[in-house]
C-alpha cells in the first residue's frame, strides 16, 4: 500500500480532477467513501438531483470553509493531497475498508487526529478499484495549522500496519531518502510521447551516470550539456556563486517552455551541495595522466571493490555508507567501460543500486576516496581486458550482496531490496560473460603433470577446501589460469595461499571460480618489472596522455528516446 503526500493551492481544481473522467477516461464511479463529516459533506458522485458543477462548488465551499474564514490570510499550498494505492496483485478493498484506511492515514499524519473536534476538514474519494485520494485543507477550526511534519513517513508507517491487518502485500518501509516519483501527469506525458519512462526518471539516470565519471562540478555541467540536457545554475544574489541547479530533458516542454527539475527533486544526493561533497573542485587540466599499462585501472578498481567488502564487515556506518555511494559510481563506470551482451545487465545493476547507495546515515565520502578515484579511472579505460573485467564483475556482485545484508541489518528495507536487485543483475551479467571464458580456459587446460602439480599446491595451502575446489566444474579453467600466472612471474603455491585467505570459501557455491577470478585480477609481475625498467631508463614507448572526455550516456535528443 503506497501513500504519496503532496500539497497544492486549489481545492476546486483537485475536486474537479477527482470527480472528473480522468485524463484518459479512467475514472469510474467517483464518490466519497469517507470524510470529516459524512452527513455534512456533499458527494458529487452520489446526488442525481444537482449538476456536477453545483455540487463541486458546494463541496469546495464546505471543505475549504476554515480557509475562507481567514479572509485574506489564506496560507499558500494549503491543499493536502494523499493518494493511497494498493500494490499490484492485492485484492480490491471494500468501500468500508477504504474508509478505515482514510481515517487512519489522516489521524497518523496529523491532519485529523482521532477525537480532535477542531481538526482539518478532509474527504476521501474513490474513483478506481485499487486506490483512493485523500484531500484536506490544512487550516483547523481554531485557525491554526496542523502538525504535519514528516507526514509522508508517518503515512507510510501507518500503511505498513494496515497491510499486516488487512492481509495485503507487505511493502518496504522508506526513510525519506527515496527520489520523488513521477506524477500522474508526467507518466501520461511520457506515454503520449512513446517514451519508456518519465523525463524526471531519464534525467535522474543521466545525472547519476555523469556524476560517476566526472571530476568536478564544472565538468558535470559540461557533460550534461553535451547530452542535449539544458542546465540552469542558480546563482546566490550576495556571493555570485553557484548554489544549485536545475535540468531540463531534450524536447520536454510545456506550452513551449522547458520543464525544469532541481537536482534535489531528481534525488536527494543529486543536489548541488551533496554533489560538491564528493566531486573534487580540481580543474580538468589537473586530471591524472593515463597509466602506461591499460590494465592498471582494472586492477585498482578490483582491489578497491574488494576492500569495500571488508569495510562493510568491519567499518563504522559513516565509512561504510561512503563506500556504498562510491561503489554506485563504480557500477556506472564498469558498465560504461565494458563491452558485450552483458553490458545491459551491468547498466540495470547500476540503476538499481542508485537507491541502495544512500540512506538516512550521513556518508563519510573522504574515507572512500580510493574507491571513487579507481571508479573514475574506469570511465576512461581505453581497453576491455577480457577476463580481468569479469573478475571485476565477480567482485562487484559479492559487494552488492554484502550491501544488501548491511542495509537489512540496519532496517533499511528499500535499500536492501535495491541492493538485492542489483546483485541479481550483476549475477546475470557475470554468467553471460563468464561462461564462455571459463569454457575456453577449460579447453586450454595444461597437461596432466602440470595439473597434478597444481593439485598438490592446492592441497598443501588450502587443505580444508581442496576437495570442493577439485570437484568444482571450473577446476580445469583454474589450472589454465594458474599456468598463465606462473608464466607471468607468480609462484602458484604462494598465489593460492594469498587469494584463498582473502575470503572464506566455505560459503562459496563454486570455490574454483572464486580462486580463478582472484588470480586473474593479479598484476603481471614480469610485465610490471619490464615497464619499470623501461621507465627508469627513459626508453618507454608508451606516452602518458590525458584521459579522453567521458563517453556520453546519450548524445542527442533523438538518442534520448532509445536510452529511455
Amino acid at each position: 500500500m503506497v501513500p504519496d503526500v503532496s500539497t497544492g493551492s486549489s481545492t476546486l481544481g483537485l475536486i474537479n480532477y477527482l470527480f472528473g473522467k480522468g485524463r484518459r477516461d479512467e475514472h469510474t464511479d467517483p464518490h466519497v467513501v469517507a470524510a470529516w463529516d459524512m452527513a455534512g459533506a456533499p458527494d458529487p458522485g452520489r446526488d442525481p438531483e444537482a449538476t456536477y458543477t453545483q455540487l463541486a462548488r458546494r463541496l469546495d465551499h464546505h471543505v475549504d470553509l476554515r480557509t475562507r474564514e481567514l479572509g485574506g490570510k489564506k496560507p499558500p499550498q494549503h491543499v493536502w493531497h494523499c493518494p493511497v494505492r494498493t500494490a499490484p496483485g492485492d485484492r480490491y478493498l471494500t468501500g468500508a475498508e477504504w474508509a478505515e484506511v482514510a481515517r487512519r492515514v489522516v489521524a497518523a499524519t496529523g491532519i485529523a487526529p482521532e477525537g480532535d473536534e477542531k481538526a482539518c476538514r478532509w474527504i476521501a474519494v474513490r474513483h478506481a478499484d485499487d486506490h483512493i485520494h485523500i484531500m484536506a485543507t490544512t487550516v483547523r477550526a481554531d485557525s491554526r495549522r496542523p502538525r504535519t511534519n514528516r507526514d509522508g513517513w508517518r503515512a507510510q508507517r501507518e500503511c505498513r500496519k494496515i497491510e499486516g491487518e488487512f492481509g495485503l502485500r507487505r511493502l518496504k518501509s522508506g526513510d525519506l531518502t527515496a527520489p520523488p516519483t513521477p506524477t500522474g501527469a508526467e507518466r501520461a506525458k511520457a506515454e503520449r510521447q512513446g517514451q519508456d519512462g518519465a523525463a524526471r526518471e531519464w534525467l535522474r539516470e543521466q545525472a547519476y551516470a555523469v556524476a560517476a565519471a566526472v571530476r568536478s562540478m564544472d565538468e558535470y555541467f559540461t557533460v550534461l550539456r553535451s547530452l542535449g540536457i539544458q542546465v540552469r545554475p542558480r546563482i546566490g544574489p550576495e556571493t555570485g556563486e553557484v548554489t544549485g541547479y536545475s535540468l531540463a530533458a531534450p524536447g520536454d516542454t510545456t506550452n513551449g517552455e522547458p520543464v525544469w527539475y532541481g537536482g534535489s527533486k531528481l534525488a536527494p544526493d543529486l543536489s548541488y551541495n551533496r554533489l560538491c561533497e564528493r566531486l573534487p573542485t580540481q580543474d580538468l587540466a589537473d586530471r591524472p595522466q593515463q597509466a602506461a599499462d591499460p590494465a592498471e585501472p582494472w586492477h585498482r578498481a578490483e582491489t578497491a571493490i574488494r576492500d569495500t567488502h571488508a569495510v562493510l564487515d568491519t567499518g563504522d556506518d559513516a565509512v561504510a555508507q561512503g563506500h556504498l555511494d562510491a561503489f554506485g559510481d563504480a557500477l556506472h563506470n564498469l558498465a560504461l567501460a565494458t563491452h558485450g551482451g552483458h553490458r545491459a545487465e551491468l547498466q540495470a545493476a547500476a540503476r538499481a543500486f542508485n537507491r541502495a547507495r544512500r540512506s538516512a546515515l550521513r556518508a563519510d565520502h573522504h574515507a572512500a576516496t580510493a574507491l571513487r578515484e579507481a571508479a573514475k579511472e574506469l570511465a576512461y579505460a581505453t581497453q576491455d581486458p577480457g577476463g580481468l573485467a569479469i573478475a571485476l564483475i565477480f567482485a562487484a556482485l559479492h559487494v552488492a550482496r554484502a550491501a544488501a545484508t548491511w542495509h537489512e541489518q540496519r532496517g533499511h528495507e528499500q535499500q536492501a531490496a535495491a541492493a538485492e536487485e542489483a546483485f541479481r543483475h550483476l549475477q546475470a551479467g557475470y554468467q553471460q560473460a563468464a561462461q564462455p571464458v571459463l569454457a575456453d580456459l577449460a579447453r586450454r587446460a595444461p597437461r596432466a603433470t602440470t595439473a597434478s602439480r597444481f593439485e598438490q599446491d592446492l592441497r598443501a595451502v588450502l587443505p580444508d577446501h581442496a576437495d570442493r575446489v577439485l570437484t568444482d566444474p571450473a577446476w580445469p579453467a583454474l589450472t589454465t589460469t594458474l599456468a598463465r600466472a606462473e608464466t607471468a612471474g607468480h609462484n602458484p603455491r604462494r598465489l593460492l595461499s594469498e587469494v584463498g585467505a582473502r575470503r572464506e570459501l566455505d560459503s562459496a557455491e563454486h570455490p574454483a571460480e572464486v580462486l580463478n577470478w582472484r588470480i586473474t585480477a593479479q598484476p603481471n609481475r614480469r610485465a610490471h618489472a619490464s615497464r619499470r625498467r623501461s621507465t627508469i631508463s627513459g626508453t618507454s614507448s608508451v606516452s602518458a596522455t590525458p584521459y579522453p572526455p567521458a563517453t556520453p550516456v546519450a548524445t542527442t535528443s533523438e538518442e534520448r528516446g532509445r536510452h529511455r
